[in-house]
């Protein structure tokens, strides 16, 4: 039997939905794991199963409470997604403790703790078993995510599919190993050879194929990763995460009509009502390259508007929240200077002032805050420090320089405090 189909066989189906029941599964997380959640999300409607998503269920003007309570009540299970970046927060604590009520309460109730390294559990919840998917940090893959199916559905898997699954941990581990040794190498031949021979874990589960896309576009192969991504859409259509890296890819190339394409696919997922941090960052982004071309403010205001929105519904997303207060800036109003100078504070609070260590993007972040703060020094400090700690990954490089030198056109530095924050990208081209 080929190994696709043993998968479809043995994975648990959802239950049947009862009366008062709208949603098979709740899922419980907060934004710095956003990515991880969008794979499970769309691992599981690939699956038949109805997933309550906050970020996807709430609408304009709703109370968010009322919304998450309702969702809750309405659900067959709930997902609980822990790490150790959440580990001090009071809503974890909150969370927890409701789901725990729920399933001592509700007949039936499945509640499914999860956590994505191997930290050390909080106190309160160390007497419930957690399942481990340290292994996957891209996305729920391998045994654990067949485990995971027979939790929320409360079915006991089989002698068969617990030995299913053993095997495919072994396996899908060693391809996201791969797939990670050859962005570090700057092996994007390695990466098309890897998606080429595929396997079960490349067909149970978009999250590799992603992770090999992503890897793609930060080595500056769009044209690649935009076709490895439209046949991973075909495979998986309902799938959220290979459109919005797609629009990403076609928004970095930026060929003709590339823009406008990658506008429409975002815009679209947000008509929809797919509303997560990464869409409306991607949606946001199209909206600058469209100033870009434009020089029409509207333009700018509505990229500004669609990132803070994205922090608004995320507060804890610094990604969004620093693209709000860039984007203030740009606009150049007093009072866009004003909630420039309140969105920077708020991300300053969620990043702090040091590198972080395997983390891009967040020190890179850090060096952006300093810069908006007219700290250059600082800035070029952590801007090298980003670059130092990922060289391979030359096109977010050249992001993170093209805003830099944006803001500095509108914060007007001293010529050898834009050279400061110059050498720390002196291996790029100038444009």
């Amino acid at each position: 039997m080929p190994l696709s189909d043993q998968w479809l066989r043995l994975a648990p189906k959802p239950r049947p939905l009862g009366p008062g029941e709208k949603w098979h599964v709740f899922l419980s997380y907060r934004s710095v794991n956003r990515m991880w959640v969008i794979n499970l999300y769309d691992v599981l409607h690939q699956q038949g199963f109805e997933v309550f998503l906050d970020q996807v269920v709430l609408a304009g003007g709703d109370e968010l409470l009322k919304v998450l309570e309702d969702g809750l009540e309405q659900s067959q299970a709930g997902v609980l997604v822990w790490s150790s970046s959440a580990r001090e927060s009071d809503w974890v604590r909150g969370e927890y403790h409701t789901l725990e009520r729920q399933a001592r309460s509700r007949k039936g109730f499945c509640f499914v703790p999860v956590r994505l390294d191997a930290t050390k559990l909080p106190a309160f919840a160390e007497g419930r078993v957690f399942l481990d998917f340290s292994s996957y940090p891209d996305g729920p893959n391998g045994g654990e995510l067949l485990r995971l199916l027979s939790a929320i559905t409360g079915q006991p898997l089989t002698p068969e599919a617990a030995h299913f699954a053993v095997e495919q941990d072994a396996l899908a581990k060693q391809q996201a190993d791969e797939i990670g040794a050859a962005i570090r190498n700057k092996d994007p031949e390695q990466l098309l050879e890897l998606f080429t021979t595929g396997g079960l874990p490349w067909e149970t589960s978009s999250a590799l194929a992603c992770k090999a896309a992503e890897g793609l576009i930060k080595l500056g192969r769009n044209d690649d990763a935009i076709r490895v991504l439209e046949e991973v859409e075909r495979k998986f259509p309902r799938a959220i995460r290979p459109k919005q890296l797609r629009a990403l890819a076609l928004a970095r190339r930026n060929h003709d009509g590339d823009r406008r394409t990658a506008q429409r696919i975002v815009g679209a997922l947000y008509e929809a009502g797919e509303r997560d941090p990464e869409t409306l960052g991607i949606y946001g982004r199209t909206w600058m390259d469209r100033y870009s071309t434009s020089g029409d403010l509207s333009d700018l205001a509505q990229s500004r508007d669609l990132y803070a929105e994205a922090f608004e519904r995320a507060q804890d997303d610094y990604y969004t929240g620093i693209n709000a207060a860039s984007k203030s800036v740009l606009l150049g109003t007093e009072e866009d200077l004003a909630r420039a100078e309140d969105y920077a504070a708020r991300v300053q609070k969620i990043v702090g002032t040091e590198p972080k260590e395997g983390d891009y993007w967040m020190t890179a972040t850090i060096g952006e805050v300093f810069l908006l703060m007219k700290k250059y020094e600082d800035a070029a400090r952590l801007y090298k420090s980003a670059v130092a700690m990922a060289r391979a990954e030359i096109a977010n490089h050249q992001s993170t320089w093209t805003q830099a030198r944006r803001l500095m056109e509108k914060l007007d530095p001293l010529p050898e405090e834009r050279a400061s924050i110059r050498s720390a990208f002196a291996h790029l081209k100038e444009t």
